[in-house]
């Protein structure tokens, strides 16, 4: 996808700029404000409990595991699903180093650097979509549950910049992205065994995490108990 044909993109989702090809501070702000929704409807009972139902567990597993696995709201506090933007992904895409956007090195995290209030991983994840926007949304994770961007297609979406917005749509979209993650990846067994015995819980944990998990097995049993 060229800059123009993200910018007829921002334009068919209710930004009016200009598709011309150019990056600048208007295409910058139509990215932001694209991803910005302060009245998405939280997820409701209901649909966390056809959730556990599609993966044969619990919602008491399903709780557990957003308990653990999330940072609470899937939202920032500008309205924004959560992003963290990963330079290094983005470096592997283009092989190019760039000041904060682009470095073989992970790192460089911030919140709020420049105290101008908005989220540091958004405004480099717009600045990056403005050389190559799918790459640049390949290059972070989003959502309650921070998922990269890179599995996007796995997971059934368009590419990673229609798998961001979706999040934009409700908190329901960050756990239907979970779990098809949890589908997609073969973690429906692992999901069913967890239970308040730590030793349940670690092949989801590692499945999720990776073998470096930091102890979640043993949170996700807390969580259950």
């Amino acid at each position: 996808m060229t800059l123009t044909e993200f910018q007829q993109w921002l334009r068919a989702h209710g930004q009016g700029i200009v598709a011309d090809g150019k990056a600048g501070p208007a295409t910058r702000a139509a990215i932001l404000a694209a991803f910005t929704n302060r009245n998405a409807p939280p997820v409701t009972a209901e649909q966390i409990k056809a959730y556990a139902a599609r993966l044969g567990g619990t919602v008491k597993q399903v709780s557990a595991v957003a308990a653990v696995e999330s940072g609470g709201s899937g939202f920032n506090v500008q309205g924004q699903p959560k992003a963290l933007y990963e330079r290094h992904f983005f470096w592997r895409r283009l092989k190019v180093i760039i000041p904060l956007l682009s470095d073989p090195s992970p790192g460089g995290y911030t919140i709020d650097a420049d105290n101008d209030g908005l989220n540091d991983s958004w405004e480099k994840l717009a600045d990056a979509a403005m050389r190559n926007p799918v790459a640049a949304f390949e290059s972070a994770s989003f959502g309650k549950f921070q998922i990269m961007g890179a599995w996007a297609t796995k997971l059934g979406y368009a590419n990673a910049i229609e798998f961001a917005y979706s999040m934009t749509q409700s908190e329901a979209a960050h756990y239907e992205a979970l779990v098809r993650y949890i589908e997609r990846f073969g973690l429906v067994g692992a999901f069913r065994r967890v239970s308040s015995m730590t030793v349940d819980c670690r092949p989801f944990a590692v499945g999720y995490n990776g073998p470096a998990q930091k102890g979640y097995d043993a949170k996700l049993a807390a969580a259950m108990r």
